[in-house]
This record gives structure tokens, sequence and C-alpha cells, in this order.
């Protein structure tokens, strides 16, 4: 028995009218979605990926100096490298230096070790007056870095294309002579400690705004509606403020002889020569972000707790429960969502701030991001940069991927 074919109207198969016509809407929908899929791969994958690349992309000095590379492959780093190494060297900075091309080499190196800029600039004016023979004897009258061990195990860790190099340095660890990982020197120890109080900041912050939200978001979402209109433009006010003027006008009310300052001395609680220090400290930093970051999560309260209507706390008090109890058991249960979606975008936020910590923070407020900002701008090791900002994504990434196992992001609401 032969099945009867169903045709469209214009006499084609109806199977393959309709995947024709659903071919057309995938590529309708394609194109819809082109632009906006371009845009995030233009201004966020592509300088994420090129990041990643930078701090681990060490081919610059191999291909500079290939000779000495495969020279010291077999120098133990005992003692000072043979003639045949320091003729290698020759072979490789002598057309450099002719050429005019060792600039690059001697701000990549100088990250390795301080003084090689130095060093490899007098080399490079009388590397073109060598002689033929002695090299080893004419380098090392040349410069003292060519008599110390050090830099020659400095040049010989940069060896590989594609190091790791700038992420050990991101946790005050490093290569030592046999190329085995152990701890930096105490003095230049210092990148735990910015690691370690980025996090604290933005814990702290994340708490201090959830307390302070937290009483904020329900007041708005019980009161009428007109007083809370009136109050929700004063939540929102410091978005239409630029954040620099916010972090400025901070800065005027924490300096020693502002306004909070005067306001303590009136009070009695400190003399006026001995007035604390609020601003390019710990202080001024945690009081700056939580006000700035405040509305970040009285928005997520905001939103969950209009939503919650306010029959359930009284249904709580007519069972017999206290307003304590019903709050406890019936209000902030539901209100978990909203928590969780603002201390979230709060941490995330802080952990990454850059500006606040910069101008109010000073040297003993400074986080992680001043860090990176550091050497993006003046010391130019963009690739140390790379690796602290892909190790602070890394970071973030971590703490979403703990939140959802803890929590869920499907917990999270916005209302």
């Amino acid at each position: 028995m032969s099945t009867k074919i169903i045709l469209s109207s214009d006499g084609i198969p109806l199977e393959q009218s309709l995947k024709k016509s659903e071919r057309k809407n995938k590529i309708r929908a394609l194109l819809l979605v082109a632009p906006l899929f371009l845009f995030i791969l233009i201004i966020y994958v592509f300088p994420l990926g090129d990041m990643l690349f930078r701090s681990v992309d060490n081919r610059m000095i191999t291909e500079m100096l290939p000779n000495t590379f495969s020279a010291l492959e077999k120098w133990d780093a005992k003692e000072l490298p043979s003639e045949e190494i320091y003729e290698a060297f020759y072979n490789d900075f002598y057309p450099l230096a002719k050429a005019k091309k060792s600039g690059k080499l001697f701000q990549r190196l100088n990250y390795e070790k301080s003084g090689f800029s130095s060093g490899l600039k007098k080399t490079n004016k009388l590397i073109l007056d060598f002689k033929k023979e002695n090299y080893k004897e004419q380098f090392m009258n040349t410069h003292e870095i060519w008599r110390s061990l050090d830099y020659w195990i400095a040049i010989k860790n940069t060896s590989p294309k594609w190091t790791y190099v700038k992420y050990l340095k991101g946790i005050d660890l490093t290569l030592d002579q046999q190329k085995k990982i152990v701890q930096v020197e105490d003095e230049k120890s210092i990148h735990v400690t910015l690691w370690l109080r980025t996090l604290k900041v933005a814990f702290w912050v994340t708490v201090s705004c959830f307390l302070l939200s937290y009483p904020i978001a329900y007041l708005l979402s019980t009161i009428p509606m007109k007083y809370s209109n009136l109050l929700m433009i004063c939540v929102l006010l410091p978005f239409w403020t630029s954040l620099l003027v916010r972090t400025s006008s901070w800065m005027i009310l924490l300096q020693q002889e502002g306004p909070i300052n005067n306001l303590i001395v009136w009070l009695g609680l400190a003399a006026d020569d001995n007035r604390p220090e609020l601003m390019h400290n710990m202080i001024g930093t945690f009081i700056t972000m939580s006000q700035i970051l405040l509305p970040f999560m009285v928005l997520p309260l905001y939103s969950v707790m209009k939503t919650i209507p306010p029959s359930l706390m009284r249904a709580g008090k007519s069972l017999g429960g206290t307003p304590l109890i019903s709050f406890v058991k019936i209000y902030f249960p539901l209100t978990i969502p909203g928590i969780g979606a603002g201390c979230l975008l709060v941490f995330i936020l802080a952990i990454g701030y850059y500006i606040t910590p910069a101008l109010v923070g000073g040297a003993s407020g400074s986080l992680i991001s001043n860090m990176i900002a550091y050497h993006m701008k003046s010391s130019l090791d963009w690739a140390f940069a790379a690796a602290l900002g892909t190790m602070l994504l890394v970071a973030v990434l971590t703490i979403y991927w703990i939140y959802h196992k803890l929590v869920g992001i499907d917990n999270i609401k916005l209302g």
C-alpha cells in the first residue's frame, strides 16, 4: 500500500518545504545574532586570548639569541660560562648592535633581572670594537654583569619559547639554577600579600554592602510607592555621577582636615593634634568602595523583595510566630536569591577595582589591579601584567564555580 505524499501549495512535498522553511529561520536567526557575536568576539574573546598569549610568549629572546641558547643547553650553571658561550653571545648580539635593533632585548632581559639594561647598553656601544678573540675577557671588562653568575642564569631561564615563569612571579616564586621552583627573597615577596589583601577587601566590602543594603531594600519594598520612588532616586543618584567625581569627593571628606575628621574632633573622639588617618590606607579604600558599590547590592535585593507578598508575614504572625521568627523562617529565606545575586555582583566588581584604591588607598591600600596597571603603564612589562590579569580572571571564574557548586547559579534572581 503506497503512502500518499502531502504537497504544499506550491507543489513541493510538505516535509521538504518544512525543512526549507526551518533552514531559512535558522539563517535569519544567525544573521540577527551575528553582530552581537562579532562584538563579543572582538571586544571580549580576542583581548583575553591576546592577554593569555602574551603571558606565556617568550619567543622574542630566543629568536634574537639562538646561538647563545643553543650553547647554554650544556651549561651546568655552577660557574661562569665557557669561552664558547661568550663567543655565541657575541655572534648573536653583534648584528643587533650594528643594526641598532637591540633595544627590545635590553628591556625584556631587564624584566628578568634588574641591571641588564645598563649593562647591555654599555656593551652595545663597545661590542663594535671587539677583537675576534678572547670574547670572555672582553665581555667581562665591558661590564660587571658578565662577571656575575646570576645574570647568565637569568638568560638561561628565558630559553623556552613558551614559559610559565610570569605566573610563578605572580605568586612570589621563581626558578633557581637547576630550574626548580623556589620562593623569592623576602624583600621581593609582595604579590601574595596583594592577592590576600584584594580578597580580604572584596570579602569585607561585600559583607558591609549586604548589611547596609538589606534594611534599605526592605524599606524601599514596603513603604508606599510615592516615598519608595523618591528613595530609589537617592539610591540611583550615584549611577548618574562619574566614578572619578565620587572618589574625589571621598578624598575631600576623608582627608586630615576634612569634614569627617572635624566631626570626630568636635565629638571629642580624638584630639586635634592626633586626628585619625582615614585616607591613603585600607580604611579609606574600604569606606569608599563600600559606598560606591552599595547600589549594586540594593537593586537585586529590592527587585526580589518587591515580589514577596506582604500577606506571608501576616500569615506567619497569625500562626503564632513573633515578628522576628516570621522574618527568619519566612521572609529571609525568600530573599536568598537576591542576596546571592547582589553578593556575587559586588564581590566580582570589588576584586577587580582599580580607580578607587589608586586614589584613596595609597601604597598600603593598593590592590592587585593597581599592580597590573603599574606594569602596563610604568614598567611596561606587559607579559607580567597579562599573567596577573589572567590569574585574576581565573580567580573570578573559580569563585563563580564555587558559588555555583555551593548555592547554584539557578538560585540567583533579580526579581
